[in-house]
């Protein structure tokens, strides 16, 4: 299976670039296809709703910045996860920027299945990640939950922690 995850975390070696090392891991011992896009490093602008994309672009956004580079691999993607650290609740300002350019594909013909790993400071933050991931992954784009992984204070980089991504991934 092809998978596309896109890291929201502008931190590289952080909680959750280990999580999504993890899943990697777990995934590639499976023979699963699996591509990183970490979101912080790259140039992606928000979505300018100038729906260029659902009129002369023909699912193509006008925009020429690095969120190029994930729409081929997202085409192809059959599963995306969403791995992030909690910001105010959601993902990061990073994070959603790609999440709201995907509009530009609408609804991803390969896309089957998803997953979410999120990284916090405290507990009981993540609502805001949860209701995207319930509403605009799993209903809209009518995606199978595959998982969700939360992890806050202790629990980031602990092992158990880093095995459950690990057996999310073995588990695909």
């Amino acid at each position: 299976m092809k998978i596309i995850v896109l890291n929201g975390s502008p931190r590289p070696n952080g909680n959750t670039a280990a999580m999504v090392a993890a899943f990697k891991e777990g995934a590639l011992e499976k023979g699963h296809e699996v591509e990183v896009f970490n979101t912080a490093q790259m140039k992606i602008n928000g979505c300018l709703a100038c729906e260029y994309c659902h009129t002369k672009g023909e699912g193509k956004c006008i925009q020429q910045d690095d969120m190029q580079k994930v729409y081929p691999v997202l085409a192809e993607a059959e599963m995306i996860v969403l791995a992030s650290p909690v910001y105010y609740h959601t993902f990061s300002g990073q994070l959603l920027c790609a999440i709201n350019r995907i509009y530009a594909l609408d609804k991803p013909a390969r896309l089957k299945k998803a997953a979410m790993l999120l990284s916090s400071g405290s507990d009981g933050v993540y609502g805001g990640a949860q209701y995207t991931y319930d509403n605009s992954f799993l209903d809209y784009l009518k995606l199978e939950d595959m998982g969700v992984i939360r992890a806050f204070g202790k629990q980031n980089k602990s092992e158990e922690t880093l095995e459950a991504c690990r057996a999310l991934g073995r588990s695909l």
